[in-house]
């Protein structure tokens, strides 16, 4: 079962990943991260089908995909 991970200091709230997701797994939490931003949270993590499309569209590269413990990487930044 894919596994999304948001690095919520990363995240600018700049809701691509939200737009992005054919499942709308995802949606912007109600909490405030350390740079002012309302960041992108997980709502329903099991209807994730592992297209990976949010970790693609992040432009601050703040999302991973991790499937059965393995952390796939697209960019090597």
């Amino acid at each position: 079962m894919p596994q999304i991970v948001i690095d919520r200091e990363l995240c600018k709230g700049c809701e691509r990943c939200v737009d992005a997701c054919p499942q709308k797994i995802l949606g912007m939490g109600k909490e405030i991260n350390g740079k002012g931003y309302f960041f992108a949270t997980v709502l329903e993590q099991k209807r994730c089908i592992g297209c990976r499309l949010c970790c693609i569209t992040c432009p601050d590269v703040a999302i991973e995909m991790r499937v059965h413990g393995t952390m796939y990487h697209y960019f090597a930044y």
